[in-house]
């Protein structure tokens, strides 16, 4: 058997506000609750289980490989939800997108602080594009 990702814990303030919120942006359903866990399955089958503690939560970084008709509805979605944008993980570029590797990237957060990403390419799969550092523009974005 080959290894395959399968699922991860996604530590929150409240499970169903998270949870809602990234399903949402991402055009994903939320699943039915497993206990704790309140889930987000992808399309490859990995899932994000978003459980609800009382404590400080460290940021993780969650990044998601969309085709380029999703990230056209990522994108609206994140715009119209007024949700603040920007091209790269540091916020140098706020309401903008990336053009890395020739595809489109947008950076956002969720309801606990938790780094999302949405893009079309792979890192590294266009080295050589012109378009790598290049920004773009989001008419109305945050």
């Amino acid at each position: 058997m080959s290894v395959e990702f399968n699922h991860t814990i996604v530590l929150s303030h409240d499970r169903e506000n998270s949870a809602r919120f990234l399903a949402g942006i991402l055009g994903l359903e939320v699943g039915e609750p497993a206990g704790m866990f309140l889930p987000v399955t992808t399309a490859n089958g990995v899932t994000l289980d978003f459980a609800t503690v009382g404590t400080d939560i460290a940021p993780q970084h969650y990044a998601f490989l969309v085709s380029e008709d999703e990230f056209d509805a990522v994108l609206a979605r994140l715009v119209e939800g007024g949700v603040p944008i920007q091209a790269d993980p540091h916020g140098r570029h706020p309401r903008r997108i990336n053009r890395n590797d020739g595809g489109r990237g947008v950076y956002f957060t969720d309801p606990s602080g938790h780094g999302m990403e949405a893009f079309t390419r792979p890192y590294g799969s266009d080295p050589s594009s012109p378009l790598n550092g290049v920004t773009e523009d989001v008419p109305g974005a945050c």
